[in-house]
């Protein structure tokens, strides 16, 4: 999105390893590494994957300026021999990553890298901060809008975010997780996500009374009036005054107010005054639009209770996952390549099981019921694995062995796609809207016992038998 040079923006250990893999000449071994996730924010059933985009701009422009090297020549513990290294660096690797949009789940490579060691290393942390926050804050908007049912929902969270790049990826994640427009206007003027906005209490405390405020507003914007109405008193002050500056202004113009806002007190109760109010007044087309600090379970709760709310502004907590502010997506070698360019699988052991590591190269399928193109499981394979149609497949937890599960009549399809090789980039990056369209399409594949906020369904990530038994065996080693 701008020219600003990220490539420092990796952790001081991805250079002090660079640094010692030329010192031990390992620099250009070739390496895979996996970025994958191990547990969904908050106890949801899937993951939307988002902020490849970005990765694919940082990888791009990948270079070491010449005040950087005179940076870490100042650092004292980089060797001269690497200094020069990094004058002409550049990433000349493979990536294979599932496009934004997919749905996601844990322990299932989202991003997978294949390079030299220091190439694959130095690009780890900033790899991981795209797809943790995007991935996070898209995840959080899909909940937010599925609890909607179909209400329309705005990123209201610029002025709450962590800076502005979580302000304006933020809200493209936003967009991507199924909200319908935002309040983060260079958002829409970089990526097409269209930016919307009224008016704030400012506006109406600027006038001498509140109908003036009104008034004021309805000459200026005809053609979209929304009215804020909580500044003062909703039901004494706010609903009354709107309802005047619309039939004074407005209805001499022959227009229609678009709707009314309301920010704070009770709002389900205020909701439903207001619409009676509005309807009375001969605006039953005017929507009330509920805004502040809202989550969905506020929005859930709502909607169960009657609340009269046709469109909701959601703000900090979408913008900062509050619920769940950390992702957790992780990035680990699962294999090199010795000098006959033969691939050896690496794992990761630990006494927590959860991090124990896939091993080797892999290919992620996802199975489709052919029926009703539901998808049943994602199958881990070894990379040069493929998958018969034809056959009956056989599926088993890779953790409780017994449990198994036989499918015929499926569809299988691989998610990890290619996006450079040999360091140049061979994927196209698809438009906002179509990444938008995509997302739909695939949470259209769960089924809904995956897609309830309470107790979702576990959705089957399973490994093939030829990869089960490598990883069995370096376990056992």
């Amino acid at each position: 999105m701008n020219s600003f040079n990220y490539t420092m923006l990796c952790d001081f250990y991805e250079l002090t390893m660079g640094n010692g893999y030329l010192q031990s000449g390992m620099a250009g071994r070739i390496s895979y590494f996996d970025l994958f996730f191990r547990r969904i924010p908050d106890n949801g059933g899937f993951a939307i994957a988002c902020g490849l985009e970005q990765i694919i701009d940082y990888v791009e422009q990948l270079h070491f300026d010449e005040e950087d090297i005179e940076f870490l020549r100042t650092k004292g513990v980089f060797s001269e021999e690497f200094l020069s290294y990094l004058r002409d660096f550049k990433f000349t690797g493979d990536i294979w990553a599932v496009p934004e949009g997919t749905v996601i789940f844990p322990n299932e490579p989202i991003i997978t890298v294949r390079a030299p060691a220091i190439e694959a290393q130095l690009i780890e942390t900033y790899l991981l901060l795209c797809i943790n926050h995007q991935t996070l804050i898209a995840t959080k908007a899909n909940r937010i809008v599925r609890a909607a049912q179909g209400r329309t929902v705005s990123e209201f969270g610029s002025r709450r975010a962590h800076g502005g790049d979580a302000a304006i990826y933020g809200a493209r994640a936003a967009g991507i997780g199924g909200c319908d427009n935002t309040a983060c206007t260079i958002t829409e003027e970089k990526f097409g996500f269209k930016a919307t906005g009224t008016m704030a209490h400012s506006w109406v405390q600027m006038f001498d009374t509140e109908y003036e405020a009104f008034a004021a507003y309805c000459k200026c914007y005809p053609d979209s009036t929304v009215l804020l109405v909580d500044t003062y008193n909703v039901l004494k002050s706010g609903i009354p005054n709107a309802i005047k500056a619309f039939d004074e202004v407005l209805k001499p113009l022959g227009k229609r107010p678009v709707g009314i806002r309301i920010d704070s007190g009770d709002i389900t109760y205020l909701s439903k005054k207001a619409r009676e109010m509005l309807d009375e007044a001969g605006y039953q087309d005017c929507k009330i639009i509920a805004s502040n600090s809202l989550d969905e379970y506020l929005i859930r709760d709502m909607i169960f209770q009657g609340a009269k709310i046709d469109s909701f502004g959601v703000g900090e907590r979408l913008i900062t996952a509050r619920s769940e502010p950390v992702f957790g997506g992780v990035y680990k070698l699962v294999a090199v390549e010795d000098s006959e360019g033969k691939v050896i699988p690496k794992i990761k052991i630990s006494e927590n099981v959860v991090k124990i590591t896939n091993p080797h190269f892999k290919k992620v399928y996802r199975i489709y019921d052919k029926e009703n193109h539901k998808a049943i499981a994602d199958l881990l394979t070894i990379y040069n694995e493929k998958i018969d149609e034809r056959k009956e497949l056989l599926l088993f937890d890779p953790q409780y062995t017994w449990k198994k599960k036989k499918v015929t009549n499926f569809q299988a399809r691989e998610l990890l796609v290619p996006i450079f090789k040999e360091g140049r980039r061979v994927y196209e990056k698809p438009a906002f809207e179509d990444i938008v369209k995509y997302a739909k399409e695939e949470i259209d594949t769960l089924w809904d016992e995956i897609t309830r906020f309470e107790n979702p369904h576990n959705y089957d990530v399973d490994l093939s038998l030829r990869l089960w038994d490598v990883k069995d065996d370096l376990l056992n080693r």
